[in-house]
């Protein structure tokens, strides 16, 4: 692994040299995956970002989990537009008991489904879930460190950084591909952005998807714009593809703060995978212009 110093010294090249490196990694292909938000609002914990925690008053509309035929509709539409991967979202720390077993039949459902592969980003994980998990057949279980662990308290304080980074090394031990990556512009230094990218270097993720804040109103962090510019997001993905050569390192959450010309850049050089559609409760990108972008750059779509 690539150590601190030059990480600090390649993130501080001149921009064009550093992706110029960075490209050395990226492959010629792009995977798409899509996402249902399952379960929406209502979180007990404390994320300063985020428009689901019951501690903001953000207006946000909550419901319980939905139904399995939802899930398994929404996976198969998301092969329309390219998608190899489905990822089931909840809101919430940790699964809950109640709505575990339908979870676990959701999963079994979108295994079924030729062409697309399961992924999972339910919370905080125990043992006993991690194995249940992996039994029926779960591909990719998604859960972000967010953020460096020097900076983690300024964003949370209702768990811990090492109760996430417990979760992934759970997610590796029953076998199943880890999904692990960050959100951009909450304020973190460049330097923690680089230990961002070396911690992610130590948990040797299959997937790593970079998001980038996009402030929700009534949350601490609403007036957080400015935190970070198109150049810095741009040098953060390149420094992250460089620490994680193997990693497909995926652009999501907040991705249309990049001017079009800046994604297309991002898929040159240091991304080779998107989530398309909507997110969780902001509005994402169009996945046919996401397709027609792809194509436009000479890629292809896997």
């Amino acid at each position: 692994m690539t150590d601190k110093e030059e990480l600090i010294r390649l993130y501080n090249l001149d921009l064009q040299e550093l992706l110029n490196i960075s490209q050395m990694y990226v492959k010629n292909d792009v995977e798409f995956c899509s996402l249902i938000n399952a379960r929406n609002g209502k979180c007990s914990q404390n994320c300063k970002y985020c428009a689901q925690s019951s501690h903001y008053n953000t207006e946000i509309d909550t419901f319980p989990l939905v139904d399995v035929d939802k899930v398994v509709n929404a996976a198969e539409d998301s092969l329309k537009y390219g998608a190899s991967r489905f990822a089931i979202v909840t809101s919430g720390k940790t699964p809950q008991e109640s709505d575990f077993a339908k979870i676990l039949c959701m999963i079994e459902k979108i295994n079924k489904i030729e062409g697309l592969k399961s992924c999972a980003s339910i919370g905080i994980l125990n043992e006993e879930q991690a194995q249940k998990l992996a039994m029926v057949g779960l591909k990719r279980f998604h859960h972000n460190i967010n953020t460096s662990r020097t900076y983690y308290p300024e964003v949370c304080t209702t768990h811990s950084f090492e109760e996430r980074i417990n979760t992934c090394k759970l997610v590796k031990k029953y076998g199943m591909e880890l999904c692990c990556g960050v959100i951009l512009g909450m304020g973190e230094t460049p330097e923690q952005r680089i230990e961002m990218a070396m911690i992610l270097a130590e948990l040797e993720p299959d997937s790593i998807p970079v998001n980038i804040l996009m402030p929700i109103a009534h949350t601490p962090f609403e007036n957080y714009i400015d935190k970070i510019d198109e150049e810095n997001i741009l040098r953060t993905l390149a420094i992250i593809k460089i620490a994680n050569p193997k990693s497909v390192v995926r652009l999501c959450g907040g991705r249309m703060r990049l001017s079009r010309e800046n994604q297309e850049k991002a898929l040159m050089t240091s991304v080779d995978g998107l989530m398309t559609g909507n997110y969780l409760t902001t509005i994402g990108a169009n996945p046919q212009q996401d397709i027609e972008m792809v194509k436009n750059i000479g890629k292809k779509i896997i």
